[in-house]
């Protein structure tokens, strides 16, 4: 059973980036598709970006397109999501998601997720 822990949030301003963080244990995590979501208040829960296991395909939503990268370090059984140019907009929860079978944008597709960490941009 896969956990996952994420870091890195915290309260920014429009224009600023920053680096979310998932560490996961507890199982091969290399063989994972890997996946960040994310919530705002009143929301419900949003597709932001997946990663393969091998690392050779990624997916954004259209709205993080060009400014978000998700990114993996097997090695460090670590999945990253570097995020630039931030806006109101992007003002939410954002929680890691893995699963061994599937990739894609819908929440029901991962087994496994983190508790979340909040992200809070100032306009």
């Amino acid at each position: 059973q896969v956990q996952l822990v994420e870091s890195g949030g915290g309260v920014v301003q429009a224009g600023a980036s920053l680096r979310l963080s998932c560490v996961a244990s507890g199982g091969t995590f290399s063989g994972y598709a890997v996946a960040w979501f994310r919530q705002a208040p009143g929301k419900e829960r949003e597709f932001v970006a997946a990663l393969t296991s091998s690392a050779t395909s990624s997916y954004y939503a259209n709205s993080v397109d060009g400014r978000f990268t998700i990114s993996r370090d097997n090695a460090n059984i670590t999945v990253y999501l570097q995020m630039v140019s931030l806006n109101a907009e992007d003002t939410a929860v954002y929680y890691c998601a893995a699963d061994k079978n599937r990739i894609g944008p819908s929440p029901s597709w991962y087994d496994y997720w983190g508790k979340g960490t909040l992200v809070t941009v100032s306009s």
